[in-house]
């Protein structure tokens, strides 16, 4: 029974197209917009071509002296602009990979309350969820895991991984979407660009600036689950300083769906006790206050963040044991400031960033591990007469940490048919007051004084670390052929606790027809090992390892998109990619300890299709499909733990003047189980979504009406698989979802 609850403390303790014309403020065009003349002919009706065009005129529809420019961008069709592929503004057909871009439009026709909403409509990323405060699990293309590090998360350009886990946080408490702009995920590998953890996937969120926010906002929501909020937003240009500010404020008792068994249940059967509080609801309560702050010019950006989470309710619970009383905090700091150097010469141009990250995680109320009444462990197979921990068993993790970058980023356009990019990277974090109470020692026995501080002892849940890297990077975006780029690029990281590690790309894209581009993209990335799994020592049965490599993936992908006409476009691409050195936890039977090792192998495929069209104009029709197959690659086993299909479709129809109603569904296909966990797969659930939103009842004021999960699906996520030696998984029946829910929000503009 030690090894029980010690192998359940460290596996759980320790592009969709809107139909909008995008034409931003585009500060360095890729190659393909640079030179715009020799595309001229080939590409006469490419939405490439009238993102040229629009940069070269500074106007929408303007004409040439070629009769091919005659056609205004609304009728070309649908166009969208990313930064995040290659670091140069480019149409994300001619993008150097596989990108979505979600603007703030999409996201107010979709009706999204929490940035998992959104990112659960991009194809080839799942949303899955982990029992701890029940936080977002982001599975790319099959690629998954306990807390899913495989997954880059930016805020404007910077990461928000923490060292402990390369999860943002355990007390993420989810994202509100007033302060987003636009959301930007790369499907595939971003090493090569943005170094560790940009393996599986990128997720850029880029917040509102004063450009974003034309007037003044206030608004309130409510809803469903005693669900209330409000935010306030202004936004200046008329100053020497351009300003752009965000407030909001939100809170909710969260879903009440029931879990009908937990560890605690397992526990039970074992000892003979009666301490699980399952079946009973998950606990996923919280409290947030979220605030952006933009400062600006021409040559210079200030940008500020915070995060608060408070009252954040322990999910499934920490060791996956219902605990409807315990409580989290967080607070996260994210700022930096960047300076562009946009007159160094007419063939240089450069920016340096640098940047400050601060992430805590504190326990409100205590981190009750297992409830009141359980047994731990019961001497020579007897059970105690009474429960060892009447109490319940509390350990209370909390610890804090800062990070630093410093970037110096260059362009140089003085070779003809180039954009050539020169880099180089400083990073600093470091993990510190790491502190733990408990009421059990190593043997998993109550400790005679009860709960005790063990944060300076051996017996602390987290060592007390600090992480350097530096990293060097150059691309090239090479225009070779009228109607054929090239985009190569290298990065080197060199870190202070494993190594060195060095990441290729290339993209070849080509504009095969008018309206036809193909992409071929190879791209190789790394997994940072995180400070637990390298350094845990407290723990006798899952123990990290100093002498781990990083996580390396290969992917090879071919991309296909057309401009059928100005209202329909579609794109597919299909995918295979390999994995070296997956981390898993590999149980030694000399010892009874689980050590941290390089001990996986993976490959994948899969497919993916996305579709725009606006049969008239007052409606608009967008879905896409996914389908992977992700396998172990020494036993040819399915990976599971996420689905092999997903679909997902939106309609926006504007039925009246100022009255908007779109529906959405996403249809989640089965989930298979990993190897050796025999339970049935996790059944397939399809949601419904419905919004209204009725602009100017009276001038500047709107309403709108959410209805999520509208036919009250039974919707569950997968829970992790036994933990060995144990063939029982802890939660057996899965993760649930939220069932029906309905919100109203108010919104006015001065």
């Amino acid at each position: 029974m030690c090894l029980l609850l010690n192998s359940i403390a460290l596996n759980n303790y320790s592009d969709v197209f809107s139909g909008v014309v995008m034409i931003k403020e585009i500060s360095t065009p890729s190659i393909l917009l640079k030179n715009k003349q020799s595309f001229a002919s080939s590409f006469p009706i490419s939405s490439f071509l009238a993102v040229s065009m629009a940069l070269a005129s500074g106007s929408v529809g303007a004409s040439g002296d070629d009769g091919l420019w005659d056609m205004s961008l609304e009728e070309l069709g649908q166009v969208r602009v990313t930064s995040i592929s290659s670091g140069s503004d480019t149409p994300t057909d001619k993008a150097a990979s596989i990108v979505t871009v979600i603007t703030s439009e999409d996201i107010e026709a979709m009706g999204a309350r929490d940035i998992d909403e959104v990112l659960e409509t991009v194809p080839g990323l799942h949303v899955g969820r982990n029992p701890i405060t029940n936080i977002p699990k982001y599975n790319f293309r099959g690629i998954t895991s306990t807390y899913t590090p495989q997954a880059l998360t930016l805020i404007n350009g910077i990461p928000v991984s923490s060292l402990y886990l390369g999860h943002p946080s355990l007390v993420w408490g989810g994202m509100p979407l007033k302060a987003v702009e636009k959301v930007e995920v790369i499907r595939g590998p971003g090493s090569a660009l943005y170094g560790a953890d940009a393996f599986a996937g990128v997720i850029n969120i880029t917040t509102k600036g004063a450009k974003d926010i034309p007037k003044g906002e206030v608004g309130i929501t409510g809803g469903s689950f005693d669900s209330k909020g409000g935010w306030v937003s202004y936004g200046n240009r008329e100053t020497a300083i351009d300003v752009g500010f965000t407030l909001e404020y939100n809170e909710t008792d969260g879903y009440d769906e029931t879990v009908k068994a937990d560890a605690q249940s397992l526990l039970d059967t074992i000892t003979g006790t009666t301490a699980s509080i399952a079946p009973g609801s998950i606990n996923t309560g919280k409290e947030m206050i979220d605030m952006r702050l933009e400062l600006g010019q021409e040559e210079w950006t200030f940008r500020l963040g915070y995060q608060g989470r408070d009252a954040v309710e322990a999910g499934a619970g920490v060791s996956s044991a219902l605990s409807p009383s315990s409580e989290f905090s967080s607070d996260r700091i994210n700022t930096d400031f960047t300076y562009n150097f946009n007159n160094l010469s007419p063939d240089w141009n450069a920016s340096t960033r640098a940047s400050y990250y601060y992430n805590d995680q504190q326990v409100e109320e205590n981190n009750v591990l297992f409830p009141a009444g359980t047994n731990t462990v019961y001497p020579l197979g007897t059970f105690p007469s009474e429960p060892l921990f009447p109490d319940g068993a509390i350990g209370n993790p909390e610890f804090r940490e800062e990070q630093a970058r410093f970037n110096l980023d260059t362009q140089f356009t003085g070779f003809d048919d180039h954009i050539v990019r020169l880099g180089a990277g400083y990073f600093w974090g470091d993990i510190y007051e790491v502190t733990e109470q408990k009421n059990f020692d190593a043997a998993l026995t109550p400790r005679p004084g009860g709960l005790e501080e063990v944060g300076d002892t051996a017996e602390a849940f987290l060592p007390e670390k600090d992480r350097t890297s530096t990293s060097l990077y150059i691309q090239d975006e090479w225009l070779f052929a009228d109607n054929w780029a090239l985009t190569t690029g290298v990065r080197y990281d060199d870190y202070s606790d494993f190594g060195d590690t060095v990441n290729p790309r290339a993209a070849l894209v080509w504009a095969t027809t008018d309206s036809i581009t193909t992409k071929f993209l190879y791209g190789r990335a790394f997994r940072a090992p995180s400070i637990a799994e390298l350094f845990v020592t407290s723990n006798p049965v899952s123990l990290g390892n100093p002498d781990l490599d990083p996580e390396t993936i290969d992917t090879y992908e071919i991309g296909f998109s057309q401009q059928v006409s100005a209202n329909l476009l579609y794109s597919a691409n299909i995918f295979y990619y390999e994995i070296d050195d997956f981390i898993s936890f590999v149980l030694d039977t000399s010892t009874g300890a689980q050590q941290a090792q390089n001990a996986g192998q993976r490959k994948g495929r899969g497919f993916e299709f996305e579709l725009s069209y606006e049969p008239i104009k007052s409606v608009k029709l967008l879905g896409n499909y996914a389908y992977q197959k992700a396998t172990d690659k020494d036993t040819s086993e399915d990976v599971g733990e996420t689905p092999n299909n997903t679909l997902y479709a939106r309609a926006e129809w504007e039925m009246f003047s100022d009255w908007h109603f779109n529906t959405q569904v996403n249809w989640i296909g089965e989930q298979k189980r990993a190897e050796g966990d025999n339970r049935s797969n996790v059944p397939d659930y399809a949601t419904v979504d419905f919004m209204l939103r009725k602009n100017n009842v009276i001038p500047e004021l709107d309403i709108s009406l959410s209805v999520k999960n509208a036919f009250d699906e039974n919707v569950y996520e997968a829970s992790p698989p036994p933990a060995a030696p144990f063939p029982v998984a802890f939660i057996p029946n899965d993760l649930p979802g939220a069932g029906l829910a309905v919100y109203g929000e108010v919104q006015y503009s001065f």
